[in-house]
């Protein structure tokens, strides 16, 4: 066999390899596409900001004092040296469960004392929890406190007893921290 005959059929196998590739590209139909959705890389939750619900505006009162409204709504996100009356709390939540949401409350002061809130549509705290909730888990959870005769399984420590007539408390033994190096 000649050189110029093993180079075309190296091209002819070449050109044959991908043309079945090619082809095999274009034969996505309905059933390939929904296996592909589903192997989906993981997007994390992306929450930004200050979570302000209703109860914590409805704890808002005019005339508190600065330091009180940051106990109840936190540290504000945006604090500007040219409006340094106002304060602005946004909210930002990018979640794959949940539709995107987007919130702001802008908290106006006279002499140092609140004189308004300005906010949009807030959600109480449990429905802004329930928009977190991802999926929930099959089964019955155990229980989180142990009973009475699970407890019986395990021994009673000794109380040390101070001596009598004695003020003094009784010093507790605890093991070292580290070893003695016997």
């Amino acid at each position: 066999m000649s050189d110029l005959s093993r180079r075309r059929a190296h091209l002819s196998s070449l050109a044959l390899a991908c043309s079945i590739l090619l082809w095999g590209c274009g034969s996505f139909d309905n059933a390939s596409s929904k296996l592909i959705s589903v192997i989906t890389p993981y997007k994390m939750d992306v929450v930004q900001g200050n979570v302000v619900t209703k109860e914590q505006v409805a704890a808002l009162k005019p005339g508190m004092a600065r330091s009180q409204v940051r106990d109840v709504l936190g540290t504000a996100l945006l604090a500007s040296v040219f409006h340094a009356d106002r304060w602005d709390y946004v909210f930002t939540l990018k979640s794959q469960t949940a539709a995107p949401q987007s919130r702001k409350v802008t908290v106006f002061f006279k002499n140092d004392a609140m004189e308004k809130v300005v906010a949009e549509d807030l959600p109480t705290e449990a429905e802004f929890v329930a928009t977190l909730k991802s999926t929930r888990v099959s089964g019955t959870l155990p229980p989180l406190e142990a009973s009475p005769e699970s407890l019986k399984a395990f021994p009673v420590a000794p109380k040390p007893v101070a001596p009598v007539g004695s003020t003094a408390t009784v010093p507790v033994n605890y093991p070292p921290l580290e070893p003695t190096g016997k």
